[in-house]
C-alpha cells in the first residue's frame, strides 16, 4: 500500500488539530518526548520552541561500537498543532562522523480525554536523503512515515502507545522499502524532581537486500524536573530480542519561550 502523500494528510491533520485543542495549562512547561522511542500526544504551546538532545553510546556483539546524537526543534504552530524539524548526528560502526537524513513532520491532536484512545494524536514525518550514503550516514531514500499516539493519565502513571509504519523510496538495497514498529511507554514520579521512564518497543523485521531481523528492547531510567521549562535524563537500553545494541543515553529539553 502506498502511503498517502503529504499534501494529502496535511488538511487532514490541521482540522484535526484545531477541533481538539488542548485545555489550558503553562506554555513554558516542557513537554519532554526524550528518552523513549515513543512519543506522546501532547504538543508545544502555538508561538512556543522547544529544543531537544541527547547522545547516546551503542554497543554491538563483537565490540563494533557507534554513536548517535539526536536533536529536534519542536514549534507549536497552532493549537494541538505542532512542527518538527530533526537532525542526527551519527557516528556508525566503521563509519565516519556526520549529519544524518535530516527530516520533518506534523504532530496534529485530534482528541482529548477519548474512550479507549485517551488523548490521541496523529504524526506525519518526512525523510529526505541529505546524507552521503558511502559513509553510511545517509539512506539515500526519501521516507514518509505516519505514527498513531495513544496517551493516558493512570493516576501519577503516564502512558503512552505508539504504533507507526515508514515507505521508502529506492530498491529496498541501503534500507529496507517498508518498516514499522511499536512502543509502550511508562512514566512517573519518584522523589521530589526526580522521576522515571521506562519503555518496551519493537521492530517487526523487514524484507529486501537491507532487511534485518525482528528487534524487541527494553529501555529505562532516571529523568530530572530541574526547571518548569527544563528537564534532563539518563538511562540503558536493553535488547530483549534480536540485533538491538546494548547502549547508554543522556539528554535533555528546554522550553525558549515564546518566538
Amino acid at each position: 500500500m502506498r502511503p498517502a502523500p503529504l499534501a494529502v494528510l496535511l488538511p487532514a491533520l490541521l482540522a484535526g488539530a484545531l477541533a481538539a485543542q488542548e485545555p489550558p495549562k503553562d506554555p513554558h512547561a516542557v513537554q519532554p518526548e526524550r528518552p523513549t522511542v515513543a512519543t506522546h500526544a501532547y504538543t508545544v504551546a502555538p508561538g512556543y520552541v522547544e529544543v531537544e538532545g541527547g547522545g547516546e553510546l551503542d554497543r554491538y556483539p563483537g565490540g563494533a561500537h557507534g554513536e548517535v546524537a539526536p536533536f529536534v526543534v519542536k514549534i507549536g504552530l497552532a493549537p494541538g498543532l505542532q512542527l518538527d524539524l530533526d537532525a542526527n548526528l551519527l557516528h556508525p560502526p566503521g563509519g565516519s562522523t556526520g549529519i544524518g537524513d535530516l527530516a520533518t513532520g506534523l504532530k496534529a491532536r485530534v482528541l482529548h480525554h477519548a474512550p479507549v484512545l485517551g488523548a490521541f494524536s496523529v504524526q506525519a514525518t518526512v525523510t529526505l536523503p541529505t546524507a552521503p550514503t558511502a559513509s553510511g550516514l545517509g539512506t539515500g531514500t526519501t521516507g514518509v512515515a505516519l505514527l498513531l499516539i495513544s496517551s493516558h493519565d493512570l493516576g501519577p502513571i503516564s502512558m503512552d502507545l505508539n504504533v507507526g509504519y515508514t515507505r521508502r523510496s529506492g530498491s529496498g538495497t541501503l534500507a529496507p522499502r517498508s518498516s514499522s514498529l511499536w512502543t509502550a511507554s511508562f512514566g512517573g514520579p519518584a522523589a521530589g524532581p526526580i522521576g522515571w521512564a521506562a519503555e518496551v518497543y519493537g521492530y517487526p523485521g523487514t524484507a529486501g537486500p537491507a532487511g534485518a531481523k525482528p528487534i524487541v528492547a527494553l529501555l529505562a531510567g532516571p529523568t530530572l524536573a530541574a526547571r518548569i521549562w527544563l528537564a534532563f535524563d539518563a538511562g540503558l537500553i536493553v535488547p530483549l530480542r534480536g540485533p538491538q545494541p546494548r547502549a547508554v543515553y543522556a539528554g535533555g529539553v528546554v522550553n525558549l519561550g515564546h518566538l
